[in-house]
């Protein structure tokens, strides 16, 4: 057996190795003993072989047949005692692989789980585990054991026995989410605050009633929120979640303002070049009159202003902490939580801070990996804006949607965008079917041969990105063939065409962000969703009649887990393997013992390692 394999399992170490859970259990209680009498290869005309083995049981002979596994003949020798569950064998020693509950675990190529069990079983009969939570907090919430827990969920005496090991081991994963939050919320009150803002209403009302567009009801209430936040003793902690397209940096806009006319400097820091240069231009305008300096800072440029924009490139930028009152944060996710705190953590007194994401966030999330934040929701769109018609089309239907699309352009003058969800193509053999952004731009310059096309894609330099970006606006390159990179931060007011490949490689909260890139100026715009997956069909579709980003992602999270949505470790989402993030009442409980835990026991806790540390 090749061990480097089980890195395709995520399992890097012995307790990754007792982490790895079954998904099922096989009924094989019932089961033989006997004795092997023969057992030969038979070679086939193909090239195959048939393992024939004859097994005697009382009195009686069995004959077992098995395909292609020629060990099995010197593994099984006559005289070897065996035990037999169906077709399943097991030689000597204690049963793992019959006469019990018989765990299945994911599986990847070369590791099967009859390797998987054998290697978990030895680990257990090796180890003892100690028991991270005190004994009061397993009682109070009628928990067994860490140790049994472990041990019952890879070989439980029965169901009932599963079912209380699941329960713990659930419990734990939500509690470590739960603990990492109230960690990072204390630690976050603890903080000195750099600056308390005064407000000069007056001011900042005649800043608002200036813009050049009427704020929505829901941009009302959530400047009221931020600039109450502004004027209190603690810095600021909130997040800020709204649409594609709801006027999240017009909110961040008044609180620089604030903090401005506080004599004070803002950052706000995006995850990439086309983002950082979007809240540039956009912040350029709305402080037009003004006389705030906007700068902008990244890899390719820096300038100095009141207010500074930038990528990540703003971590290395020397930070006067007389002058940094107000720090925003766009698609925090997008970041390494050390990459968000760095601005932070080694500051003894530090600004106030505000998070946007245009990603939607579930409720049962936000009660969790949000819970240290304060939450404001813009669920509204400027008025004017319509809803993006979307199809899910057939690939029969490929050739019409692409002269549909050519005549849309040519009959209003209107772009497009066209993406997919790999650069280049991959030789696995998984990925073969997933078209990618290159071959793609390639084959699509000749179906719309009286069109010009642009290419755009993460590995292009920032200066291709924003020469091409300004050929865009402005209508030089008629449709735009792109990667995700498109997701955030591309705002073409003239694009009324959305076209989405392999789209069953997308989460449908995403799929709803990259429909957002359309119809920006209130024109009547289009989705067209192709997927060659006809198991994703059925979840793709609900794209065609649902527009709530809520509604969306709360089903993709009941529907493909909170690993597929948000993606890895390293953004500072969770992964879950037992827990349920859609289960309430289990939010609930971990919260107060993780409040019971930071209050009672935490030093015994860290001695445990139950903390993780706050980021």
């Amino acid at each position: 057996m090749d061990l480097s394999r089980l890195r395709n399992l995520n399992i890097f170490s012995a307790d990754d190795l007792v982490h790895h859970y079954p998904f099922r259990y096989e009924d094989l209680r019932k089961y033989e003993t006997g004795l092997v009498t023969a057992a030969k290869n038979i070679y086939t005309r193909s090239g195959k072989t048939i393992q024939k083995i004859s097994v005697k049981i009382g009195n009686n002979v069995r004959e077992l047949t098995y395909f292609n596994q020629t060990y099995l003949v010197k593994t099984l020798k006559p005289g070897i005692k065996i035990s037999l569950s169906g077709n399943e064998y097991e030689v000597n020693g204690p049963l793992i692989h019959t006469g019990r509950l018989v765990p299945v675990y994911p599986e990847t190529k070369g590791i099967s789980s009859k390797q998987l069990r054998r290697l978990i079983w030895n680990q257990l009969k090796q180890r003892q585990f100690t028991d991270p939570l005190p004994d009061a907090i397993r009682k109070k919430f009628c928990l067994i054991g860490f140790d049994q827990a472990i041990r019952q969920i890879h070989y439980p005496a029965d169901l009932i026995a599963a079912d209380k090991a699941k329960k713990r081991l659930a419990f734990e994963e939500m509690l470590q989410i739960q603990i990492g939050a109230l960690a990072r919320k204390k630690a976050w009150q603890k903080k000195k605050l750099a600056f308390k803002l005064k407000l000069d209403q007056e001011k900042i009302l005649n800043f608002i009633s200036r813009l050049p567009f009427v704020l929505t009801t829901g941009q009302n209430r959530v400047i009221k929120e931020v600039l109450a936040d502004l004027t209190e003793n603690k810095p600021m902690n909130r997040l800020l979640q709204g649409e594609v397209g709801s006027g999240k940096t017009v909110v961040a806009a008044v609180a620089m303002y604030a903090a401005y006319l506080n004599g004070f400097q803002s950052f706000l820091m995006a995850p990439t070049e086309i983002l950082a240069n979007q809240h540039y231009q956009t912040l350029i305008a709305v402080f037009a009159k003004t006389g705030i300096k906007i700068g902008l800072v990244t890899a390719a440029k820096k300038t100095d202003g009141d207010i500074l924009v930038g990528t990540h490139a703003l971590l290395f930028k020397k930070i006067n902490p007389e002058k940094l009152g107000l720090l925003v944060i766009d698609e925090q996710h997008r970041f390494g939580v050390r990459q968000r705190s760095k601005l932070l953590v080694s500051k003894k007194v530090i600004p106030h801070l505000l998070t946007m994401t245009a990603t939607p966030i579930p409720r049962t999330i936000a009660l969790t990996v949000y819970s240290d934040l304060d939450l404001s929701i813009l669920t509204e769109l400027p008025q004017g804006r319509q809803t993006v018609k979307t199809w899910v089309v057939k690939e029969e239907k490929r050739l019409d949607a692409y002269r549909w699309i050519a005549q849309e352009i040519l009959k209003h003058h209107s772009q497009a965008f066209i993406v997919c969800p790999l650069i280049e193509t991959s030789d696995k053999e998984t990925m073969k079917d997933v078209r990618a952004v290159t071959g793609e731009f390639n084959q699509l310059k000749s179906v719309f041969s009286q069109l010009k096309l642009g290419l755009i894609h993460g590995r292009l330099k920032s200066e291709e990105k924003n020469k091409l970006i300004k050929e865009y606006k402005k209508n030089s390159i008629n449709i735009l063939v792109a990667t995700p990179v498109i997701e955030v931060g591309m705002d073409i007011p003239n694009a009324s065409i959305m076209m989405i490949e392999n789209a069953e490689r997308f989460g449908l909260a995403q799929l709803h962000q990259l429909r957002g890139r359309v119809g920006r100026s209130g024109q009547t715009a289009y989705c067209l969703i192709f997927s060659q997956n006809k198991a994703a069909l059925t979840r793709l579709k609900y794209l065609e009649t649902n527009f709530n980003g809520m509604k969306l992602a709360e089903l993709d999270l009941k529907l493909r887990g909170p690993g597929e949505i948000y993606g890895t470790l390293q953004h500072g989402f969770i992964n879950l393997k037992l827990a349920d993030p859609l289960d309430l009442e289990l939010i609930a409980l971990t919260k107060q013992a993780a409040e019971d835990i930071m209050t009672h026991y935490a030093a015994a806790a860290k001695t445990k390692n139950l903390f993780p540390p706050p980021g």
